[in-house]
């Protein structure tokens, strides 16, 4: 059962549930999908295998390439890209996902509005802010289902940063939020762990106030009042580096695109 299974599950099981239909959605977003393709990719290009349905168009993706060789029946192209990107890829293409059809538990068919609302919902990226924090304290009253979808965010930040604090905040000016502070940061970094944050808040599918994130240095006296109320969370150490993959979407600086 892999992490897409287990969400799918949980959505079948409920399926009036709105948190746990975000919550598929999330892992669906956040995974590592591998897209059927006609051909091998043309540089940055590819061509997806497109399945009519119903009188809808399909690409197919899998969340394990043995899954995709199981469809088929044999080595098949393909491109490794995350659910994100590919959801940016397709929207307003008209053409929706069918995810691990017929060889896993998460088998299920995501029509284009669907696809269009996950890449909508990804793009609402947060907003850049200056405020001062005046006073910091324990995060009581942050609904669990939150806590959990922001330790499920950065369980996939490895070496992002050394760790992160969750306080709630009093700003200059009298604004009450609650407060995601990354220590140690790699600057690089910081636009994508804001974004796990906004995405953490949006899929936990409730209404908890303000989330924001800040970055910190281990020095900076703000450190030692964040440690001593907040909820502690120790980012995974970084990968180690591999040698650079070969299928079209595995580098994402530069992701493929459709032709």
């Amino acid at each position: 059962m892999t992490s897409l299974d287990q969400a799918h599950a949980a959505m079948e099981a409920a399926p009036g549930d709105d948190v746990a239909r975000l919550r598929f959605y999330d892992r669906l977003a956040s995974a590592e999908l591998f897209l059927l393709l006609e051909s091998e990719a043309d540089g940055d290009r590819v061509t997806p295998q497109i399945f009519p349905v119903e009188g809808q168009s399909f690409a197919l993706v899998f969340d394990r390439e043995e899954r995709l060789t199981d469809f088929v029946g044999q080595i098949a192209p393909y491109a490794a890209l995350s659910g994100r990107t590919l959801a940016g890829m397709l929207a307003g293409q008209e053409i929706g996902l069918g995810v691990n059809l017929g060889v896993a538990p998460s088998s299920i068919l995501i029509d284009a509005a669907a696809v269009n609302w996950l890449a909508q919902t990804l793009d609402n990226g947060p907003d850049e802010v200056e405020a001062r924090p005046d006073e910091l304290f324990p995060p009581k009253g942050l609904p669990e289902a939150v806590i959990a979808a922001l330790d499920a965010k950065l369980a996939g930040a490895a070496g992002m940063a050394k760790l992160a604090y969750l306080a709630g905040v009093t700003y200059e000016g009298g604004r009450r939020a609650y407060l995601l502070g990354f220590v140690d940061a790699d600057p690089a970094a910081e636009r994508a762990l804001a974004q796990a944050v906004a995405e953490a808040l949006t899929f936990s599918g409730i209404e908890a106030g303000s989330l924001d994130a800040a970055f910190f240095k281990a020095s900076d006296p703000i450190c030692a009042s964040l440690a001593r109320v907040g909820l502690r969370f120790d980012l995974p150490d970084p990968v180690v580096e591999q040698a650079p993959g070969t299928a079209p979407g595995m580098d994402p600086d530069t992701p493929p695109r459709l032709r």
